[in-house]
């Protein structure tokens, strides 16, 4: 079986460029040595061969070139990527001799706790640079031999594939009819997977004594709890390492087998996955159907809270909900519970107290705004319509904060006068009793500063969403029958 790395930089040789540090330098001439690639491609997965290519000179140095362009978190020996990368030179080799020698053990894994958008926390755990660069090396390796080996309705963590192709792959599906959703919801999915049964799915297809030992020793590295503590790790596969995604989609391509088996139409992301029938009661007996099978044979639990029959308008997949265009068909809007997140961040990073500048301000959302209206570009235009809503929102929000900063209402009438408000409004507004939310949207403010003030100045939702989904192009003969 041929490999291919993932990430592997192109070319070999001499890197003497200027202005690149060392050890960079040697980390792209280490990775993209072709006689060190040559040699890789043509290996088979027998005895302990394929321990070699990940223990390999280039395909670690490639692995830590993406940790590195990664960056992350410090572990628990307090060592960042920086400080990793700088040591490469002399920490590849011993890396290698160690993971050969089968004498190298994974450190423990630092657990944060981050807040969940419905309420709750979510535990991350945080490998070592050291153990996330031997993750890596690994995933590389491993996952040209199950990447095609995984369903085609999987959709997570893979390469060509992501939440838009699965929202893609969801909207066809209703259109053709299929509108009833069985939503499943795996409950601490990363947390409960059985290590046993995870080893033995990979050991179908890597025979590599030396690798297995080697991702049963990362299962298990014990954990550093945030109040010092330390637990061992029985079950579950860690978020934050490198491997986790695709041991995840492991465990979880049997569910998907088992899926098409069934004739059923589903479209899974990670740990989200929903199944699409004709109508409810089919529906509820899909659900005790899957339910059995993911409690009997992956010992995995549904989240009953989170999982339900539902219908296009109500289901949360991925941020989105569905309903009709005008066209007939089913198009992404915003679910209920993207719309109140956003929200809940505008506000976050609007307070009344802002002290800074508002161009400061605005600057920080736009960061925001525009990494978060590239994973909604998708939605249909009578979804972007809610957009219009939000900007208007962060609009009347940073108005608000002019009227805090200016303190007193005299101050904000001054103000007013200067932003070319007639006389009567100005005071209208600045002297209105009823507080600042009342008066950022009272006239002498939307006159004072005008949408267009704002678009001069920061980006909008909706403009973004425009210039991701421009009108198609009438063509030169639809233009000539519009004529006569």
């Amino acid at each position: 079986m041929d490999l291919v790395f993932a990430d592997s930089p192109q070319g070999g040789g001499d890197v003497r460029n200027e202005g690149i540090p060392s050890w960079k330098a040697y980390l792209l001439h280490t990775a993209g040595d072709r006689k060190q690639r040559g040699l890789h491609t043509s290996v088979t997965l027998q005895g302990a061969e394929l321990l070699a290519v990940v223990a390999s000179e280039s395909n670690l140095a490639s692995a830590l070139l993406k940790v590195f362009r990664n960056r992350g978190a410090a572990g628990v020996d307090g060592q960042n990527v920086e400080e990793v990368a700088e040591a490469s030179p002399r920490l590849l080799p011993k890396l290698r001799r160690e993971l050969l020698e089968g004498i190298y053990r994974p450190g423990e894994v630092r657990r944060v706790w981050i807040p969940k958008p419905g309420g709750g926390q979510r535990g991350l755990g945080i490998p070592n640079v050291v153990d996330r660069w031997v993750q890596q090396a690994v995933l590389q390796v491993m996952e040209p031999i199950f990447e095609p080996t995984f369903h085609r309705n999987s959709h997570g963590f893979r390469e060509g594939r992501g939440a838009q192709t699965a929202i893609a792959q969801a909207k066809a599906y209703l259109d053709e009819g299929y509108t009833a959703l069985v939503d499943i919801d795996l409950a601490k999915f990363f947390d409960r997977v059985n290590h046993q049964r995870l080893l033995a799915q990979v050991g179908e297809r890597v025979s590599d004594e030396g690798v297995l030992k080697l991702i049963s020793r990362m299962l298990k590295a014990k954990v550093a709890m945030p109040d010092g503590t330390k637990t061992s790790t029985e079950e579950g596969t860690p978020q934050g390492g490198p491997l986790s995604p695709l041991l995840s989609n492991i465990v979880l391509d049997e569910l998907d087998w088992e899926l098409e088996r069934r004739g059923l139409r589903f479209v899974r992301y990670a740990d989200d996955a929903n199944i699409f029938v004709r109508s409810e009661r089919a529906g509820e007996r899909v659900m005790v159907a899957v339910r059995r099978f993911l409690e009997k044979r992956l010992r995995l639990s549904v989240n009953e809270e989170k999982s339900s029959v539902t219908t296009p308008a109500k289901v949360h997949f991925l941020g989105f909900r569905f309903g009709r265009t005008e066209e007939g068909k089913f198009g992404a809007q915003l679910s209920a519970k993207s719309e109140e997140r956003i929200k809940n961040r505008v506000k976050e990073m609007t307070p009344r107290t802002w002290g800074g500048s508002l161009q400061s301000c605005m600057d920080k959302l736009n960061s925001y705004l525009e990494g978060w209206a590239a994973y909604y570009r998708i939605c249909s235009e009578e979804g972007a319509a809610k957009m219009r809503v939000i900007d208007a929102h962060i609009r009347r929000r940073l108005r608000a904060i002019i009227i805090r900063q200016k303190k007193r209402p005299r101050f904000l009438y001054r103000h007013l006068l200067t932003r070319k408000v007639p006389e009567k409004m100005a005071a209208r507004t600045a002297f209105e009793r009823r507080g600042v939310w009342n008066r950022s949207n009272r006239r002498g403010m939307t006159l004072a500063y005008p949408n267009d003030w704002f678009h001069e100045r920061m980006e909008s939702l909706w403009t973004m969403w425009v210039r991701f989904n421009p009108p198609p192009l009438v063509s030169s003969e639809s233009q000539l029958s519009f004529a006569f």
